[in-house]
């Protein structure tokens, strides 16, 4: 039998104050896109995304994440949320993009635990990070992570 984590199951409907804000250069978005092997134009140069109808270069859906992180971490880290990141598994990310990433965007966000839920020993915790530019949404991204119970005793 594993033991349980010690997540704290009050933080459900929690919601930290927003952070940020995370500047979006073009040399991240052409980095990132690098990294995760896309080589559409509209992440690399600026005249290709100006003529696609963008204001700059445009950011690979998934570099949400980053920032997205950046944000949960308020929570992750709060001694009194019981996570211990070395038991942490990445369960499962989901975005639903308002409008692109764009190079020059600064943006803030605000992490709300939407969900914790214990089984089999672990909890799963739902967290959604509403990611804003100039008050205007751009992407609610939504990450499930799994911390492990205890080891057999």
């Amino acid at each position: 039998m594993s033991e349980s984590p010690t997540v704290n199951v009050a933080f459900e409907g929690r919601t930290y104050p927003p952070s940020g804000p995370y500047a979006v250069s073009a040399a991240q978005i052409a980095a990132f896109a690098d990294a995760v092997g896309s080589d559409d134009p509209v992440h690399h140069d600026a005249e290709v995304a100006r003529s696609a109808g963008y204001a700059d270069v445009i950011a690979s859906p998934t570099l949400a994440v980053a920032i997205a992180q950046h944000c949960d971490r308020a929570y992750i880290v709060d001694p009194e949320a019981g996570i211990d990141y070395n038991r942490v598994v990445h369960g499962e990310q989901r975005f639903v993009h308002h409008r692109p990433i764009t190079a020059g965007d600064e943006l803030h966000g605000e992490t709300t635990v939407d969900s914790i839920r214990m089984a089999g020993g672990h909890a799963m915790i739902t967290t959604r990070t509403e990611l804003t530019a100039a008050g205007e949404p751009v992407c609610t991204s939504t990450s499930t992570i799994v911390v492990r119970g205890g080891e057999d005793k």
